[in-house]
């Protein structure tokens, strides 16, 4: 009887754990994992040591940078950070020699894998929307020398190569399931969803709600591009309902690529953000705006999201950007992007803060302060439930026993 009852008592521990590590308030409880971008036009950003430590002091485990910077590369190895380089737009016309793109992977690439956690290559940005048709016809052959190289050195199956795209790139993008490429992009599109496909690479774009807000105000939801709570919009021949502007940008951009016969490639989002400041055209360019933008993406992350017609397979995200940088050139949106001032303060209240200048015990808060109370008494109401389910149960557990 007495090992009875401590079976019992055992089944008992088992029930409670295993309910607290499923509910909302377990120990247990994991964090999901998102990308920033690390941008360096600025003469005052701190040095890439310092950017790690913020990174990991944030438990941020991947990020994008606009280069292959030497010192980046070094200081983030055996950090275990996810790290996306881009190659130049004005390298690609040399790098459509296999040639050139062996030596450029042998010197820019391989010296620092696998220390550092490189997991893509992005060969130039945003080409296919901008007005130089010559490097433009060099993308494609850059790319299939640049995955060549890696195929030489036995990297491919650790490194992905593709191009991050401007939403410019569809004509049209509603409903998302109309997302259709522009016309004039058709063959070299094919060309590059064709590579895509044969190396099982994403489809890279940079999505920006915001943009579409501060051309179209009056007729756009700010809730609607904000991730607030609205009545969204229903496709209306998939009939999937959208609550928010960047999932149907990407299911539009799926729908594009499908319509060109590549169904099944990945969509990653590369850039998205929200300036908080801009000039007087530029509306809704606010630290207000930024701050819920940024904050309400992150907390989708957290729960590990998919667009409506993908509801399946997390959308990864990479936001736009980790800091201020003061020597973008362009209006001053551009200039403000960032979730950190260069001197590591916060530009704004994201919710994102490191509660542990270690590494080992910091997590990421997406609770913004005007919350922390109204969380503080969640936790108080779910502390009582879980003391009324151990008495319940103790008490069923107890009163069964057969002595």
């Amino acid at each position: 009887m007495a090992a009875t009852f401590m079976s019992r008592i055992s089944m008992f521990h088992a029930f409670i754990l295993s309910a607290l590590f499923f509910s909302d308030c377990g120990f247990l409880r994991g964090v999901a994992s998102f990308g920033i971008n690390y941008g360096q036009i600025g003469n005052n950003l701190p040095q890439p040591e310092k950017v790690l430590d913020l990174l990991s002091s944030l438990k941020i485990t991947k990020t994008k940078i606009y280069d292959t910077n030497p010192q980046i590369l070094t200081a983030f190895a055996n950090s275990g950070i996810e790290l996306i380089v881009t190659v130049e737009n004005d390298k690609l016309s040399d790098l459509t020699d296999p040639q050139q793109a062996l030596q450029w992977v042998s010197s820019r690439i391989k010296p620092y894998f696998p220390a550092t956690k490189i997991t893509g290559i992005a060969v130039g940005n945003e080409i296919f929307t901008g007005d130089d048709m010559t490097l433009m016809s060099y993308l494609v052959p850059a790319m299939i020398s640049i995955h060549g190289a890696l195929v030489q050195l036995g990297l491919e199956s650790y490194i992905q190569v593709s191009t991050p795209n401007s939403l410019a790139v569809l004509a049209e993008s509603y409903p998302p399931s109309a997302g259709s490429f522009q016309g004039e992009l058709t063959g070299v599109m094919s060309q590059f969803l064709r590579f895509l496909s044969n190396t099982k690479s994403p489809f890279w774009i940079n999505a920006y709600p915001y943009f579409a807000y501060k051309d179209s105000p009056t007729q756009i939801s700010l809730d609607y591009v904000l991730f607030n709570p609205n009545s969204g919009m229903v496709d209306p021949y998939t009939k999937l309902h959208y609550d928010n502007m960047l999932y149907a940008q990407v299911d539009a951009v799926i729908c594009a690529i499908a319509r060109m016969g590549f169904e099944g490639l990945e969509v990653k989002v590369t850039e998205t953000g929200w300036p908080s400041k801009g000039d007087v055209d530029e509306v809704g360019a606010t630290v207000e705006n930024a701050a819920i933008y940024n904050r309400n993406l992150l907390r989708r992350q957290l729960g590990n999201e998919g667009t409506p017609l993908r509801p399946n397979m997390r959308l990864e995200v990479y936001l736009f950007a980790l800091f201020n940088e003061d020597l973008k050139p362009g209006p001053t949106s551009e200039r403000n992007y960032g979730l950190y001032q260069p001197d590591g303060t916060m530009a704004y209240n994201v919710g994102l803060s490191a509660l542990s200048t270690t590494s080992s015990t910091a997590t990421i808060s997406l609770t913004s302060s005007a919350t922390k109370a109204a969380n503080k008494g969640y936790l108080y109401q779910s502390l009582v439930y879980w003391m009324f389910v151990y008495l319940l149960a103790f008490q069923v557990f107890m009163t069964t026993r057969p002595f």
